[in-house]
Order: C-alpha cells, then sequence, then structure tokens
C-alpha cells in the first residue's frame, strides 16, 4: 500500500487517543473539573493549534475544520505528558504556553457564530513530545513489526496467518491487542478506527508490531492495523491529466479500469536497477512485508529475505500524472471498489515497473501496506 512517511509516520493518532480518554473516563472528568460558569453540558472539540493570539486560540480540528477557540478567563488549561492514561501527571500551565503545532482537547461549547467555541478547559500535548513518542514508536515497528497479506484467519487461537514475500507469519493475538481498521480510502493512521479480529479476512493487508521470536516467524501481537484495499498493475491506455485520471488494462482481471488521482495519491517512479531486482524475485509471490520493515537481506532463519517493496517506496524519485504516459506500466494501490466497478480511487502508483509486470505476467507484486506499521527491519 501507499508509502506515505509524510501522512503516516507523523502518527497524531497517538495522542489523539489519548485525548479521547482523557474526556471520556468519568474518573479523568472528576479530576479535572471546569470552573462553576461550566454549561451544564460540556462538549468537547480536539486538533492541531495554529495560531494563538491574546486570549483566542485558532484550532484545525482532526476532521479538518477550522474553529476559533475563546479560552474563558477562568479556564483550567493542563499540559499531559505523552504516554499517559490519566491526569495524574497533568501540570497547569498558562495560555501563552501554547503554541502552533500543540495537540489540544477543549472542553466547553459551541459558540453562538459557526466555527466558534467557548472553551473552560484545555487539555495540551506539545509537539515536541508527540515528535519524541513518534520517533520512538517509528523504531519500535522498525525492530518489532511485520507486514504483509492476510492468508488465514483463526478466530479460536486469535491467529491471523500473513504472507510476507516468500515467508509465512503467525500474528498471535489476545484480549490486549489493540485492533485498528483503516479507512476504505485512506491508509492515514489518523483515520484508521478501532477494530476487532473479526473485521480482518484473507487477503487483507495488514501490519502487526509486538514481540517476535527469533526467527521472525511468529509474533505475540500488541498493536495490529489493517484494511482492504485493491491492488491493480499493467499498461497505461491513456491519461488524463486534466481531470486527473488513467486507465489500464488490469493484468489480473483482463478489464480496463479507469483510476482517479487526487492530490493525495503518492506517485512514484522505480529505477530500472531496482525494478530489475524486484522482477528478478517477485514471481507472483505474497505481499511484500510492510512499511517500516528493512528491505532485503539475511533473514534469521538463514534464508535470504525477499526485497521488501514497500518499504522502499519512499525513496523513488517523486512524479506528477503528467509524468505518466500511453504504454507506461504501473502498479497501483486503490481503495477498495465495489465489486465488478470499472473505476477505482489511486492511493499509490509506481511507474517503470516492465520487468516486474514481465515476470509476472498475471499482475504484479502488490506494494504492502502502509498503515503506520511495517515489516520487521534488521
Amino acid at each position: 500500500m501507499r508509502m506515505m512517511n509524510r501522512l503516516l509516520r507523523v502518527k497524531t493518532a497517538c495522542s489523539v487517543s489519548l485525548l479521547l480518554s482523557l474526556a471520556s473516563g468519568p474518573s479523568l472528568l472528576a479530576t479535572a473539573q471546569a470552573p462553576a460558569t461550566a454549561p451544564a453540558v460540556a462538549t468537547s472539540q480536539r486538533g492541531t493549534v495554529k495560531s494563538v493570539a491574546g486570549s483566542t486560540i485558532t484550532m484545525a480540528t482532526d476532521a479538518g475544520q477550522a474553529v476559533s477557540i475563546s479560552v474563558a478567563a477562568g479556564a483550567r488549561i493542563l499540559q499531559v505528558p505523552v504516554g499517559s492514561t490519566n491526569l495524574a501527571a497533568a501540570s497547569t500551565i498558562k495560555l501563552t504556553d501554547i503554541a502552533a503545532g500543540d495537540h489540544i482537547l477543549v472542553t466547553g461549547k459551541a459558540g453562538d457564530a459557526s466555527g466558534t467555541f467557548n472553551a473552560v478547559r484545555i487539555i495540551l500535548m506539545k509537539s515536541a513530545d508527540i515528535a519524541e513518542l513518534q520517533a520512538a514508536e517509528q523504531a519500535d515497528w522498525k525492530i518489532n513489526g511485520i507486514g504483509g497479506i492476510v492468508s488465514a484467519v483463526d478466530p479460536a487461537t486469535g491467529n491471523i496467518t500473513v504472507t510476507s514475500g516468500t515467508r509465512k507469519i503467525v500474528v498471535s493475538t489476545n484480549s490486549k491487542t489493540d485492533f485498528r481498521r483503516s479507512a476504505r480510502d485512506s491508509v492515514k493512521y489518523q483515520d484508521a478506527k478501532p477494530g476487532t479480529l473479526a473485521d480482518i479476512h484473507t487477503k487483507d493487508q495488514l501490519q502487526a508490531r509486538g514481540t517476535k521470536s527469533a526467527d521472525g516467524l511468529t509474533v505475540q501481537a500488541v498493536e495490529v492495523i489493517s484494511g482492504t484495499f485493491e491492488n491493480l498493475s499493467g499498461l497505461i491506455l491513456s491519461t488524463d491529466p486534466a481531470t486527473g485520471t488513467i486507465t489500464l488494462k488490469d493484468l489480473a482481471t483482463k478489464k480496463a479500469v479507469t483510476v482517479t488521482i487526487t492530490a493525495n495519491a503518492d506517485l512514484r517512479t522505480m529505477p530500472a536497477m531496482m525494478a530489475a531486482r524486484f522482477g528478478g524475485t517477485a514471481n507472483g509471490a505474497g505481499g511484500a512485508g510492510g512499511r517500516r520493515g528493512g528491505g532485503g537481506g539475511q533473514d534469521t532463519s538463514g534464508g535470504m529475505r525477499s526485497p521488501d517493496l514497500s518499504q522502499m517506496i519512499q525513496r523513488m524519485p517523486a512524479i506528477t500524472v503528467a509524468d505518466l504516459h500511453k504504454g507506461d506500466a504501473v502498479m497501483i494501490v486503490a481503495s477498495e471498489a465495489t465489486p465488478g466497478a470499472s473505476t477505482a480511487t489511486a492511493i499509490t502508483v509506481v511507474s517503470g515497473v516492465d520487468t516486474i509486470l514481465t515476470a509476472n505476467p498475471n499482475g504484479g507484486m502488490d506494494l504492502g501496506m502502509s498503515l503506520g506499521g511495517g515489516g520487521g527491519g534488521d
């Protein structure tokens, strides 16, 4: 799937999850009661600070809406460390301590005008603290993460079998495993929703993080992120840069598919030497590992690990729709289409894959998935 470090490695959702727990837990609300002037029924807004001017904060909500927040004179402003699960470690700060980029949860009520909000309490996480946590999580995913295509799910044991290159990896889950399910048309971590084992099906793309066995073939997962996306590959039949669409004949279905490429799509071109490398090892094997995993290299079991295509996409040169032409060989990850539909919306497009498709005339290697996790690194 889409290899977007610029989107997926910025896991603001880590702080969102915590702020949600701080907002929803009755005991936590009791810990930080709003002033007496608070409305009887308070609501909350959360997002990223864009600017602070006097007693007004301009915030972009997690849904992308701009909100002007008026902070009451007696409003309580608390800063919590990243990773906290309650307000015990919260410290009282001043409004002037809030800066652009910080993530906040605001409690109060909607203002009289549209797009305004009156705050009586603010819980804040500093952007620098979030970045530090993200770096630590990225490192952990690289060491303890795996990714690939789901080939089997056993509800009785909680085990998920994942194909990654030529390897079969068993992901063990339990009641403590954190399941997340990607949005239908997005691989952004912050768009993922809470999920369950029952949401996962064969052919889904999956990434997991946890304790790996010495040979890397089993993982006791603490976090599992899954999603369903379409993998397309073939030669471009036509392009229309004006509308941002291309049409290709998919090698797997032998049907023409019109693909819409939005501004959020990640377009790359694969260098010839890299394509030759993957073309020589693909041979129609299962899905490549996930984003944060290492590429090819020596497997701890003694065999050579298959190259990790999805992990390398961000190293490829970026291109635009205008760089795509009739006859180009492309591999595409698209949002899951309605069965039988002849249209799709691209998430990732990789050109220059002639060698890979020649080696796999019924469909190229899929691009793996990037939902905030990835294949294990060496």
